[in-house]
């Protein structure tokens, strides 16, 4: 329910991972919410109550919200522009090929389409990660096709949402953030998050250049995080001594924290490698150096994980060819069936492309990974992959993969060397199986 009990009449434009998300939960925080996509086939989905990704408790909240009357699909910019109070732009912003930069066609696609039908006092927001100065621009054009013109405003409120966490993330986030140029938007805004707002999550209200690098500077510095912890891989690896000691030592320095300091693969997804070299492409663009030698290092790290795990995979095995190679995950994380630059994908493809025979399995994500690697094979089961294996990889960290008990597994393949590239598998319980263990920055 909106502030003062005030319900509001929200458009979404774009149903991917983050508009279905955001329009469920609108709807479930009591708003009535009319969602768009150009994809007839997503659209038709979502209205049968169908999530068309993997995303832990979104199904029933969709289902939930379409039985109340309160969530509907559209395929008509006429009809939102008609009915929405407050329309978010939620469509992709993906990396353009051959470069770091954003694209941004989506974007400005979903402003143009939408502006000509707004005929009233309306507010748009920005909520796709877009470069910093991308809302001047959006603001200008819409306003400029609008019958309604100067009436349309514009707000930016940047989304924070982590894959297998994203419905909780969208109810209950741990800050809201408004970029705005008016009051009324603020105002505005604060009545359709008014919920989460009366229960003490705090709103940091800023202008609209600061609010666009509010997402870019997180995931830029968690990014960062990830990629030092395994440059300390490299360095235990070098001397001896063990990352995860390292990590929980330094951990407990609240200033550093323990989260994000997981060392292993890396990290992959629609997020941070893509946002990390659009914001890399930007500082180019503004002429902020540091900032630019800062993200390719980290970039180039992240990278090298996916190189080491290859190389422990060769000193198991010699030569790589004809050799049996099972893989636990095909997700670039788990609880997501996101296959978008998973370092796992990555490194199975790498293997087979060398001749390793690969059979990969993961809980929910090989329908995807089988559209993108169609020449791996997909074991319906973790024993289906490992049988007569002459290495197992451990590079998803389901918790499924946790629960697999080592002398069972023993049994069935035919060399039992385990790689565990996310360092999460209790590697005493493995070797006293019999497993030789190898993790990367772990002697």
């Amino acid at each position: 329910m909106g502030r003062n009990g005030q319900i509001l009449r929200i458009s979404v434009i774009g149903t991917g991972y983050l508009g279905l998300t955001h329009a469920v939960c609108m709807a479930d925080l009591g708003h009535e919410v009319l969602a768009i996509d150009v994809d007839a086939e997503k659209i038709a989905k979502a209205a049968r109550g169908e999530s068309p990704f993997f995303e832990p408790g979104l199904e029933p909240l969709l289902r939930k919200n379409l039985d109340a009357g309160r969530l509907r699909f559209t395929d008509s910019f006429a009809e939102i522009g008609e009915f929405g109070d407050v329309h978010f732009i939620c469509v992709g912003t993906p990396q353009v090929k051959d470069g770091g930069s954003a694209d941004l066609s989506y974007v400005f696609a979903a402003a143009e389409a939408l502006a000509p039908h707004l005929n009233r006092a309306t507010l748009i927001v920005g909520k796709s990660t877009v470069p910093v100065g991308t809302s001047r621009q959006l603001i200008e054009r819409a306003r400029a096709a609008a019958p309604a013109g100067d009436l349309v405003d514009y707000a930016f409120n940047p989304e924070f949402l982590r894959e297998g966490y994203a419905v909780q993330d969208s109810l209950t986030p741990d800050r809201i953030v408004f970029g705005v140029t008016s009051e009324s938007a603020e105002n505005l805004m604060r009545a359709v998050y008014a919920t989460p707002l009366a229960s003490g999550i705090p709103a940091l209200t800023m202008d609209l250049e600061t609010a666009e690098l509010v997402k870019v500077a997180a995931n830029s510095f968690l990014a960062t995080k990830i990629s030092f912890i395994n440059v300390m891989a490299e360095m235990c690896e070098a001397s001896g001594a063990d990352v995860i000691k390292l990590a929980d030592a330094i951990g407990i320095d609240e200033r550093i924290g323990r989260k994000f300091l997981s060392p292993g693969l890396g990290f992959g997804g629609g997020c941070l490698p893509k946002d990390i070299r659009a914001f890399r492409a930007t500082a180019q663009d503004k002429g902020v150096d540091s900032l630019v030698s800062l993200l390719s290092t980290v970039d180039t790290i992240n990278l090298g994980r996916r190189d080491r795990v290859i190389t422990l995979a060769r000193q198991a095995l010699g030569e790589l060819a004809g050799k049996r190679v099972a893989v636990l995950g095909a997700a670039f994380k788990p609880n997501s069936d996101d296959i978008r630059d998973s370092p796992s994908l990555a490194i199975s493809g790498r293997l087979a492309d060398e001749g390793a025979l690969v059979a990969v399995h993961d809980p929910v994500a090989m329908a995807n990974a089988a559209r993108v690697r169609p020449d791996l094979r997909y074991a319906e089961s973790v024993h289906d992959a490992a049988k007569d294996a002459d290495v197992v990889l451990h590079l998803t960290e389901w918790a499924d993969y946790r629960a697999i008990a080592p002398a069972a597994l023993r049994s069935i393949v035919a060399n039992p060397v385990l790689i565990d590239g996310r360092c999460t598998l209790d590697a005493a319980a493995w070797r006293a199986a019999g497993w030789t263990v190898l993790v990367p920055g772990r002697p």
